[in-house]
């Protein structure tokens, strides 16, 4: 429905640039291709726009817009092309060239004495879920990943895994126990929501009361009709980690 469509180039193949990860490494990324038709990396888009509107900004390389960011952000300072690559990546925050990055954000807090006042922490108050346990529904019901998918599939599910178990539940061995069930059993999960049937698996690592799913497999086993629209006040997160169910053998 765009009246104008940017042709960007995809930046996992086509661009040269960095990428940072969660345990903030900074790597380089290389370009494997060129982009196909009029597709331009992202940086050059903006610099044209820039130009069309009067704003000379010539075409920086990926290189000189990463030694800009290093100009700007002191966390960043040390971090030249040069060293990115010789050390595979470096982890911020890293102020100058002969910083070997901090392997630990908070490292200085092991320090004897510690050279400043410790980070600030603020203490709240525990609430518990909103969906409360019951004898109707007994069990607690949290939802999460499996380390052989990512998310709703979009970048995993192309390819097989040995460790793929599609639209189940999980259960503690004593749960299936009291409730009479062996694996792959046909079972209906509850919530004051909505109903599922999925097949249930054991696993030792999960206490009596406590059941999992994934969320990978919507198609399978929608979950999210099981779980409720409560989030936390100060984050936003909604509360998909808590949904009191039962479960009951189809």
């Amino acid at each position: 429905m765009a009246e104008v469509v940017l042709p960007a180039s995809a930046s996992w193949a086509e661009t040269e640039g960095t990428v940072t990860s969660s345990e903030r490494r900074v790597q380089r990324v290389r370009k494997a291709l060129d982009p196909p038709g009029e597709a331009k990396d992202d940086v050059e888009i903006l610099c044209l726009i820039a130009n069309r509107l009067g704003h000379e900004w010539g075409t920086p390389s990926a290189e000189e817009t990463w030694d800009e960011l290093r100009s700007l952000s002191p966390m960043h300072a040390g971090m030249a092309y040069r060293r990115l690559e010789k050390h595979g990546g470096l982890q911020w925050p890293c102020p100058d060239e002969d910083h070997p990055g901090t392997l630990f954000l908070h490292e200085w807090l092991w320090e004897d004495p510690l050279p400043r006042d410790p980070a600030p922490f603020i203490p709240v108050d525990w609430a518990p879920p909103v969906d409360e346990l019951s004898d109707e529904f007994p069990l607690r019901l949290t939802t999460g990943r499996h380390l052989d998918s990512y998310n709703t599939g979009v970048q995993s599910s192309g390819y097989k895994s040995p460790l793929r178990e599609v639209g189940i539940i999980q259960l503690a061995p004593e749960d299936g126990e009291a409730l009479g069930l062996i694996k792959d059993d046909a079972v209906r999960v509850t919530s004051r929501r909505g109903s599922i049937d999925v097949p249930v698996h054991f696993h030792d690592s999960l206490r009596p009361g406590l059941a999992f799913m994934t969320l990978h497999f919507p198609d399978d086993a929608d979950v999210n009709q099981l779980t409720i629209d409560a989030w936390d006040p100060k984050s936003g997160t909604a509360e998909f980690k808590a949904t009191a169910v039962r479960i009951e053998k189809v």
